[in-house]
């Protein structure tokens, strides 16, 4: 990340030269459910300061095993503008737990579709691997609205022989007040997976060389601020190309941040002090490509993935679409989503599982 320094020139500059976009919100936007029926997620705000803690509904993590973890509902309790966040696991105690029981854990809107598919829409995400991710505060925020409903659920996976009682995965937010003069620019979560357009979104991996790609065209026009992306082991590269004219985009390879630690694919950052991202439009098809060289000389089952993601900036009075909850597409990952939800969550033994993100 850019120092602080950095930040502000960058800041003052950018708002001399262009103007803070906000996506127009949809009047009247009704979930196809009310929800009441799942268990709670909890958002709270912190006693520390601008957090908010978001807690999932606690589970036991019984030794060598995975804990599928079904959608819990919860609603923002304030308005502001998201720039960073972390996960945390802690026991029945509040006792801080490894990172490295979490498997992986996602956040949705039900009432708003993502940017490339008419399915709800992704807001936040963690894994074991992620750490904290933060954007510059006075650039860029993320805006939840105060009663806004997200469904939330996770996975735990414990490859040890200590059984943990009363786990809960939380997710800790920090965010700039509404009533402030910033952030500047208001940004959205996004993401384009070589998988699409629902279900599970690892696949079985050929050995030798193999690729992936999906296209698809954004809902709105507007500008990728950043972009990142996350492969297994194996992959060479990930890439988003401009299908319509051709063009690459942007190209991540994957690097290991350090000796024995899983290879992660370096963020690119899409604006400096002379620009605001780079532009896209609904009437071009844009393309996710990952890249494999398999050379185990075996079939890996599962062993594959390619999604990148980043943040969005809307163009100026760009109307963000609601969902449809009668389309299939939106029904398909909806359930997909929600998981074993007539239990709070479905514990497996670790050898019986692959394990999907």
């Amino acid at each position: 990340m850019p120092s602080r320094m950095l930040v502000i020139v960058a800041a003052l500059r950018l708002a001399a030269a262009v103007y803070p976009a906000r996506a127009v919100p949809v009047a009247g936007v009704v979930s196809p459910r009310d929800w009441s029926d799942l268990e709670r997620t909890t958002i709270t705000k912190s006693p520390a300061g601008n957090e908010l803690i978001m807690e999932l509904p606690a589970v036991d993590l019984p030794a060598g095993t995975m804990v599928d973890q079904a959608a819990s509902v919860g609603e923002f309790p304030l308005n502001g503008s998201l720039y960073a966040f972390h996960a945390e696991i802690v026991d029945e105690h509040g006792r801080r737990l490894s990172n490295d029981l979490l498997h992986h854990m996602n956040v949705m809107d039900p009432s708003e579709r993502e940017l490339f598919l008419p399915i709800s829409r992704r807001l936040l995400a963690s894994g074991k691997e992620t750490g904290e991710i933060r954007f510059p505060w006075l650039l860029f925020g993320a805006r939840v609205r105060a009663g806004e409903r997200i469904l939330a659920n996770a996975m735990l996976h414990n490859p040890t022989d200590v059984s943990y009682h009363g786990v809960k995965v939380r997710l800790v937010l920090s965010y700039v007040p509404d009533n402030r003069p910033w952030p500047l620019f208001s940004v959205v979560p996004w993401q384009l997976d070589v998988a699409f357009p629902v279900g599970d979104k690892t696949f079985d991996l050929p050995p030798g060389r193999s690729e992936r790609a999906y296209e698809g065209s954004p809902a709105v026009p507007g500008k990728i601020i950043m972009i990142g992306g996350h492969v297994h082991d194996y992959a060479t590269t990930i890439e988003l190309w401009d299908a319509t004219t051709g063009k690459l985009l942007w190209h991540g390879e994957p690097v290991a941040p350090a000796p024995g630690q899983p290879a992660v694919v370096p963020p690119g950052r899409m604006y400096s002090l002379t620009r605001i991202g780079l532009s896209v439009m609904p009437t071009h098809r844009y393309r996710v490509r990952v890249v494999y060289n398999n050379t185990s000389g075996h079939a890996i089952p599962v062993g594959g993935m390619g999604v990148i993601g980043g943040l969005f900036r809307p163009d100026k009075d760009a109307v963000w679409p609601a969902t449809n909850p009668q389309d299939t597409l939106y029904q398909k990952d909806l359930r997909h989503f929600m998981g074993p939800v007539e239990q709070v969550a479905v514990t497996v033994p670790l050898d019986h599982m692959h394990m999907e993100h």
